[in-house]
């Protein structure tokens, strides 16, 4: 009954704006020859004669409407860098939502502007700026031909803003030896979209339509007239030392260390980058985040280092893969079960050339302890853009993390994607197969293959994928965590946006999710399934939001699986419903939260997991971050309770000058853990960090002693500073 009413209550699709419909909308640039302080109030001469775009455009919440507040937005060329200047009009300048200051932000839940850049102007890649009125900076690659983001990527750039009595403004300065572009070009594909936090609104220049992203950069405006700019040698050369002392065990004397490191690049024309390192260090990235893990399978965690991030999006291989084949995946080099393996030297090339992308990246680890990780990899990348949106490419790896002999992967793509399908729609149809050896792998099948069709639109997202992982099929570089299946889903969801309120509820949309996947032997017969549905899962105005889900389950285990400690749940077949209520408190709110309760069967028994994520955000200067879970288990082998909580302490100081605290303890390995990281970006071009871990282990696992002691501690001072020319 709910849902008829609500079909009956759902407007026609909004007609978008005329700037959607018609001609990519063009913004000329200006030059000047003198310099621009970045400080965020746009004072210079040369602003108030640049031209500046012709207004956004509603996206959210009334698509094709007029945007509730002014923005406008100049973009001028100097000698080196690319300037843009915003300013953010806002009649109600007290209710601006901003609370991150510190680098990396997510910004999603507060104002902002968001820069994209397609510097190729070939429509698949680009480059992401953003930047909230606190100052706070977020950097990213588009990825996915612009359906994703990877905001591991970090560039040398520089953002400044100002509050103002009508709203607030921003400069924007990106060196034009951060880009990679194609020489001789006079046009890139630009794109801006604000966010208006307490509305709810979203705001952008072009094709302001829902079922269009802001990265989809083949829908992009142009930004036209660009200058000739000189690059000068193209060479960057970024040294760093770091040192310390680490306590490995409670008894361990004190361990001091100091290491240098060289990481450089050089451009070979403007649109390729060659990159190398030498001894590398990590030592200023973040550790991951503890999770719970009751399947079967290894956990994905995501490339955060600096050396593998750079031109990552060339990387990507194939439609649909997610998880379940990952051909080539970094962390397989210089980490071995989650400890570092030193690098010795690493090269990479990565550019864009003639509608062909390419990148290929060696590396040369080094011996550790007896462990035969002292080993040379790499990877080749190449794909070809076709027709105005789509690609044909192949991958190929050679290596090993522990020198196995004889490995090597190889494998063609061909993705036909297309945001013009029906009018304006999106669509997608991707191929993809690959092919692995290695001097052990004596039987079995060594290829995977597969295909997706995908619709991702506003109102109705649809996919249908399938892939066929063989019994052999172990990439050495690649990730896959589970051989000898086949996968196939189909997902059919379906997103109304009501046009006036249900009841005593204002909806802005919600979504009826419906999504089957399948998981079966090679020679038949059935191994996993899972259904997926959400008969109530509603966004409001206010961005609060709250989802039921019923999601019936089976798994055939073959052999007995220990799903805890102390608990195996012995071969067999089980069909289990599993339940879902959530709720959350917008992101826009100073305290905000989200909390989840899964229930219902589980194998032979019950299981019960509660899950909460929240932030207390009193200033900038101090943001507070919890994520917590607890899991009680009651099966018929016996009953189990895992715990895992985190706890981020912020202090932003400015933009360049962060002091972050990470707090973890979960009861499957009986540690509590802290990573305090600070980081002071001292110049656009150099950085000093600080950071401290210290572990606490239970003393006596084999007892029901809890005490926590010491286990071990590390303090590393890292100072690096790059040197263009």
């Amino acid at each position: 009954m709910r849902v008829a009413l609500v079909a009956l209550m759902c407007a026609p699709r909004a007609a978008p704006g005329q700037a959607a419909r018609g001609a990519a909308p063009a913004l000329r640039v200006a030059t000047t020859r003198g310099d621009v302080r970045v400080d965020g109030r746009l004072t210079e001469p040369a602003w108030s004669v640049a031209d500046s775009i012709g207004g956004l455009t509603q996206v959210e919440p009334r698509e094709g409407g007029a945007p509730s507040a002014r923005t406008v937005v100049r973009v001028l060329f100097t000698r080196d860098a690319v300037v843009i200047g915003v300013r953010a009009d806002d009649p109600e300048p007290a209710r601006i939502v901003a609370y991150a200051r510190q680098r990396d932000a997510t910004l999603d839940a507060e104002d902002h502007v968001k820069i994209v850049l397609d510097t190729y102007r070939d429509g698949r890649s680009g480059y992401v700026f953003s930047v909230n009125p606190n100052g706070a900076r977020y950097d990213a690659l588009v990825t996915d031909q612009g359906a994703g983001e990877n905001a591991n990527w970090d560039a040398v750039w520089q953002a400044a803003t100002a509050r103002t009595p009508e709203g607030w403004s921003a400069e924007i300065l990106i060196p034009l030896k951060s880009l990679l572009f194609r020489p001789g070009r006079t046009e890139w594909g630009f794109n801006v979209q604000r966010r208006i936090q307490r509305l709810q609104e979203t705001d952008r220049w072009a094709s302001p339509e829902r079922d269009i992203k802001v990265t989809q950069t083949s829908r992009a405006g142009r930004l036209v007239d660009l200058p000739r700019v000189d690059l000068g040698v193209g060479l960057s050369v970024r040294p760093s030392v770091t040192g310390g002392g680490a306590h490995d065990t409670s008894r361990a004397p004190l361990r001091s260390s100091s290491r240098a490191s060289l990481d450089a690049t050089q451009r070979l024309g403007a649109n390729t980058l060659a990159s190398l390192t030498v001894n590398t260090d990590f030592a200023e990235t973040e550790v991951d985040a503890r999770r719970v893990n009751l399947t079967r399978f290894p956990l994905f965690f995501p490339e955060k280092r600096t050396f593998f991030l750079e031109g990552a999006d060339i990387f990507d291989f194939g439609l649909g893969l997610e998880e379940d084949v990952i051909p080539f995946f970094s962390r397989r080099i210089g980490l071995l079960a989650g400890e570092q393996v030193p690098i010795d030297v690493g090269a990479k090339v990565t550019g864009r050339a003639g509608g062909t992308n390419f990148g290929a990246l060696a590396v040369r680890t080094r011996q550790v302890d007896t462990l035969p990780t002292a080993a040379a990899m790499g990877v080749v990348r190449v794909k070809q853009n076709v027709l105005g949106e789509s690609s044909a490419g192949f991958i190929a790896t050679v290596g090993d993390p522990l020198g196995r002999r004889g490995s090597w992967l190889v494998g063609p793509d061909l993705t036909y994607s297309t945001s013009r399908f029906h009018g304006d729609r999106n669509f997608l149809v991707g191929v993809w197969g690959l092919a692995t050896g290695r001097a052990d792998l004596v039987r079995g099948d060594r290829t995977a293959a597969g295909f997706k069709v995908d619709y991702p639109n506003d109102l109705w997202d649809v996919a249908l994928s399938y892939k066929r992982i063989g019994d052999g099929f172990d990439p050495s570089l690649g990730f896959v965590p589970r051989p000898g299946v086949h996968v196939a889903s189909l997902a059919a969801n379906w997103q109304p946006r009501p046009r006036r309120p249900i009841g005593p509820l204002h909806i802005r949309q919600c979504f009826w999710e419906n999504e089957l996947s399948y998981v079966s032997g090679l020679t038949g017969g059935w191994q996993s399934y899972e259904y997926f549905m959400a008969p109530i899962n509603c966004r409001l105005e206010s961005g609060d939001r709250f989802e039921f889900n019923v999601v019936p389950r089976g798994e055939r285990l073959t052999e007995p699986f220990d799903v805890a400690d102390g608990v195996t749940i012995p071969a067999g077949t089980y069909h289990f419903p599993r339940f879902r209520l959530e709720g959350g408190l917008a992101a826009k709110r100073r305290l905000n939260a989200q909390a989840t309760w899964w229930f219902g069967r589980f194998y032979d028994g019950t299981l019960h997991q509660y899950e909460l994520t929240g932030a207390w955000k009193p200033s900038p200067l101090v943001i507070v971050e919890l994520t917590g879970e607890h899991d009680v288990g009651r099966l018929r082998e016996g009953r189990f309770t895992q715990d895992v909580a985190g706890t981020r302490v912020r202090l932003n100081v400015s933009p360049d000058l962060q002091l972050t605290s990470f707090l973890q303890y979960d009861t499957e390995s009986r540690a509590f853990g802290t990573n305090t990281r600070l980081r002071w970006t001292y110049s656009p071009l150099g950085e000093l960090f600080v950071v401290y871990d210290h572990n606490l282990r239970t003393r006596d696992p084999l007892t029901l002693r809890r005490e926590l002691a010491f286990a071990s501690n590390q303090l590393l001072v890292k100072a690096q500073y790059a040197f263009r020319y």
